[in-house]
């Protein structure tokens, strides 16, 4: 109980200061993507026929009316488009843009549910595609960055534990501990079980703070899409299309304080051609 209480009094003072409003005031909106307070369904939909038939299609035109406008209008936008030209928004846009570029506009155009459903789906690919396909490189690497922060360290570096183990597949998991086997003088389980002795607090402490501050949480994910040799795409699109009405003026104030630049520039840096737009057009204004 001492250490339950203990627990709670540490989250609680680590909790962010509540901004919700007073009672009967309008609740703060953190979103980047606000109501286009001149909106007609129609006019952009044409505007989008035009930008498709133009030659070699004017992605800057789609970026201007899609990126600017909420998801609730960019349903109407798509009713209105099939109702002028009896056709589907979706597919034709398909059929005209390519890469993350077309991934972005395309997720843009779900709604919320439809969206989330979309990217449940994904992930359950990627999962069973990892299961299947882990590279043993790479659960090598993961298997001596273990052993390193952890059994040949004194002391133990918990963020690379925790980043590991909260973010593999059982699959790739199993494969990293055969490979940690090789390296370690204990089987994993017993050297996860000598770091971590007397200090599940702190690993809990790590993990709840991430959920607890959600903004900060979502800006590192971005910081570490980017991190690599190559961005992942998949993970920008995915965070800034479903936080753009949430609370991405947040994420990004985060980003700027936990990396000392802004999301934008790093953007601008790792992406590029019209896929950079999109996503610097979501961001908003700032």
């Amino acid at each position: 109980m001492e250490f339950f209480n203990k627990f709670i009094k540490k989250i609680s003072d680590d909790k962010p200061k509540d901004d919700a409003p007073s009672k009967g005031s309008t609740p703060p909106y953190y979103g980047t993507i606000t109501p286009d307070p001149n909106f007609s369904a129609s006019r952009d939909a044409a505007a989008l026929q035009r930008a498709i038939e133009a030659k070699g299609v004017d992605e800057s035109a789609i970026t201007e009316i899609l990126a600017r406008r909420t998801n609730a209008q960019r349903q109407q936008i798509k009713a209105a488009y099939e109702n002028d030209t009896g056709k589907d928004l979706v597919k034709t846009l398909k059929s005209v843009l390519k890469s993350h570029y077309e991934d972005t506009v395309v997720a843009l155009l779900m709604n919320p549910a439809q969206y989330d459903a979309y990217e449940l789906r994904q992930a359950m690919k990627t999962s069973r595609s990892e299961d299947q396909d882990i590279d043993d490189g790479l659960a090598k690497s993961d298997a001596k960055a273990l052993y390193e922060a952890g059994e040949k360290k004194i002391g133990t570096v918990y963020s690379v534990f925790i980043d590991i183990l909260t973010s593999r597949s059982e699959a790739q998991l199993c494969k990293i501990f055969k490979q940690y086997d090789k390296l370690g003088t204990q089987g994993f389980p017993k050297a996860l079980e000598h770091e971590m002795k007397g200090d599940v607090e702190d690993c809990l402490m790590t993990l709840v703070k991430a959920a607890w501050n959600k903004p900060a949480y979502f800006a590192e994910r971005l910081h570490l899409a980017m991190k690599g040799a190559w961005a992942n795409c998949n993970t920008l699109t995915r965070i800034l299309v479903s936080r753009s009405e949430v609370d991405l003026k947040k994420i990004l104030q985060e980003y700027k304080r936990m990396y000392g630049k802004t999301l934008q520039e790093d953007i601008n840096v790792e992406t590029k051609g019209d896929y950079v737009k999109i996503l610097l057009a979501l961001c908003g204004d700032h």
